[in-house]
């Protein structure tokens, strides 16, 4: 039982990171992606504004959101390899280990 509420949990943490992942560099939610607090703190004090150029670019937004997708697609993974992720954690050889 604990093994499934295991993977369960993983892929709802896959989900939710990769839906953060996805709509958090697009969203103005926060404010803009390339002016939060935390990161011109970060720049200013590195004296490296080139940093937040960089991070407030459409490439670095574009692999954020890559990434979001990777989390999704190892959910949908997870979830389509359900029963054999449970016999892993069990401990129980699959048929490809024997």
């Amino acid at each position: 039982m604990v093994e499934k509420l295991t993977v369960i949990f993983f892929v709802i943490l896959c989900v939710l990171l990769g839906a953060y992942l996805i709509f958090s560099p697009w969203d103005m939610l926060f404010g803009p992606w390339g002016e939060n607090y935390l990161l011109v703190f970060l720049t200013d004090k590195a004296g490296a504004p080139v940093i937040q150029k960089a991070v407030s670019s459409t490439w670095f937004r574009g692999a954020v959101t890559g990434l979001g997708v990777m989390n999704l697609l190892i959910a949908f993974w997870e979830v389509m390899h359900f029963e054999q992720a449970v016999k892993m954690l069990q401990g129980n050889p699959t048929q490809s280990e024997k």
